[in-house]
């Protein structure tokens, strides 16, 4: 997203120099910038900065550490200063408009990255991120000639081709989203490393009848909590299905459909024909709108546990809500997605039973579930998926954020209620309040990107009317 900085090509200097020239110091911070050392390379800018205040290069370079790591509102206020001083340099903007886009200062973002086009009309990178952030506006059209503009200057643009897939994707067009979703392999991403088989990648073009296919997860496991259901489309080609589980989800997904062998994540798998993993089986199996497969429930609950769990929770005397309001906070958009439980809070209405499916609630959180009566944890006794299955299959309603416990709860096929940013994930679509991946799911979206209001306000609604739905049930 934004400028990286320069490589240095000068040779490496010994620390202890007793004076050392500006410039000297400037490409000692750069090269332990280049090679990830952040708070190191951030210590030497600032101390730059010191002496020489405005030193717009030291300014800008600043910026860029701030928001590798996440200090939005540092970047923004230091880019500001760089581009005072040097106003025409059109990798200024294009950081500005990095941290503005972080900082959901969306129409600034892309005023910022026009000012770069501006200043470089063949400012490659400026196009890719004003088409990013045009997709957030839902600017649908916008962002794909951004991109495709970013493509026509920098063939082999990556980011500009995976980018493109999720604003095609997210505005339903999976004809010609699926295949450019293909690049996340070419994205220097961690996220993303394609795995080394010598057997070959299937993506549908080869037949499989008679032939052994692995099958495996990439990213998180929300994606294979949607995507297992293929394994059963896989199985009704002909081939025999092996498919790789982490082990929070063995147990759960062992009663899926259309699996001939299971592999724990970690451990080689056995000969096989061709692997693919299960975000590209969308792809594999020409996925459009009107042919998602897997209707619900394909994900099965443990009878045993539900029995368990229910006497855990006792009689039922009102309806039971199910509540998850974060997902993982090292994933790069966590801070639009989830929302911090004491504001959840202040939109839940009496006559419900809230009970917390939450995992790993961080410190705030937790400090606020202890003083709040009126939310039953249980998400520190689940030993895995398969408890956290038993439990979403006794609530009427399950209220989530974009995380895994949505795509569990609602691949179950109970009803689910998620809570969206504004500009959301591409399988929940743009606009729409229900989805073709889940029958089951209600969906609650953002009008303004970062006002959970609305939304939640809607959402408290709705658990009123369910309030009063009961037996026996008083107005509220």
């Amino acid at each position: 997203m934004y400028s990286k900085p320069p490589a240095s090509n000068k040779p490496a200097i010994t620390f202890g120099t007793p004076v050392e020239p500006v410039q000297v110091r400037l490409q000692k911070a750069m090269a332990l910038h280049q090679s990830g050392q952040l708070a190191q390379a951030k210590t030497l800018y600032e101390g730059i900065l010191a002496t020489q205040p405005r030193n717009a290069d030291a300014l800008s370079l600043l910026a860029i550490v701030a928001t590798q790591t996440r200090d939005y509102p540092l970047a923004l206020e230091t880019i500001n200063k760089a581009i005072k001083i040097n106003p025409a340099n059109a990798g200024y903007y294009l950081n500005r408009g990095a941290a503005q886009k972080e900082l959901r200062m969306l129409t600034e973002a892309v005023a910022s990255f026009d000012k770069a086009i501006a200043l470089k009309p063949d400012y490659a990178e400026a196009y890719s991120n004003r088409g990013i952030v045009q997709k957030e506006l839902k600017q649908i059209d916008a962002a794909i000639a951004s991109l495709d503009r970013a493509i026509a200057l920098k063939p082999g643009h990556a980011e500009a081709y995976w980018n493109k897939s999720n604003a095609l994707l997210i505005s339903g067009d999976y004809e010609r989203g699926w295949p450019l979703y293909e690049w996340r392999w070419k994205l220097n991403d961690p996220n993303f490393v394609p795995r080394n088989y010598t057997q070959p990648l299937w993506l549908g073009l080869e037949s499989v009848q008679g032939k052994t296919v692995y099958l495996y997860g990439e990213q998180g496991l929300g994606d294979t909590l949607q995507l297992c259901r293929y394994a059963k489309l896989v199985k009704d080609l002909g081939a025999r299905v092996v498919m790789e589980v982490p082990l929070p989800l063995k147990s759960l997904l062992q009663r899926i459909d259309g699996v001939d062998e299971w592999v724990l994540t970690g451990t080689p798998p056995p000969t096989f024909d061709y692997h693919c993993p299960l975000v590209s089986l969308p792809l594999a199996l020409k996925t459009t709108l009107s042919t998602i497969p897997g209707q619900e429930p394909y994900l099965h609950s443990n009878e045993l546990l539900r029995a368990q769990w229910s006497q855990h929770l006792g009689p039922r005397t009102v309806p039971r809500v199910g509540l998850v309001w974060s997902g993982n906070p090292v994933q790069l958009n966590d801070h639009n997605r989830s929302i911090p439980l004491e504001r959840l809070l202040a939109y839940l209405p009496p006559g419900l039973e809230y009970v917390s499916l939450q995992k790993d609630p961080r410190e705030a959180d937790r400090a606020t579930l202890s003083a709040c009566a009126t939310v039953r944890h249980l998400g520190d006794d689940f030993k895995n998926y398969d408890d956290t299955a038993a439990v979403c299959a006794l609530m009427d309603v399950v209220v989530s954020v974009c995380t895994s416990v949505a795509h569990l709860s609602a691949g179950l096929g109970c009803t689910t209620w998620v809570l969206l940013a504004y500009n959301s994930d591409w399988r929940w679509l743009h606009d729409r309040t229900d989805s073709p991946w889940y029958p089951s799911a209600q969906l609650y979206r953002q009008a303004t990107p970062g006002d959970w209001s609305e939304p939640m306000s809607r959402l408290q609604n709705d658990l009123v009317k369910l309030a009063g739905q009961f037996p026996g049930a008083t107005p509220v």
